[in-house]
């Protein structure tokens, strides 16, 4: 990878299933995605093996975890520490830009 590197979401290409719009950039220490949610999408309870931020930028949902619930709105950010189980329901169309590190 160049020392140097840009991209604009609309360019990189989407990847996993249909339940959300997901794009994703790799580093070598992580990666960065922006994932675009519908309304209604219920992400089941799960966990990463990775440390993880995401940021809401646009939309409103609520997550469970073990610190209990929390309502998602924009500007809000959340971390997880490696193996932290949580689930969502989103309640409007959302957007978010994820922050995975590698183990």
């Amino acid at each position: 990878m160049a020392e140097t590197a840009h991209f604009h979401w609309d360019e990189v290409a989407p990847y996993g299933d249909a339940t959300a719009d997901r794009r994703g950039i790799a580093g070598a220490a992580g990666d960065v995605k922006r994932v675009r949610v519908p309304a209604g999408t219920v992400a089941g309870r799960h966990a990463h093996e990775f440390e993880q931020f995401f940021m809401v930028l646009e939309g409103t949902g609520m997550l469970r975890c073990a610190d209990g619930e929390i309502a998602l709105r924009p500007g809000m950010v959340v971390h997880f520490a490696p193996n932290a189980w949580h689930s969502a329901v989103f309640q409007t169309d959302t957007v978010l830009v994820e922050v995975n590190f590698r183990p």
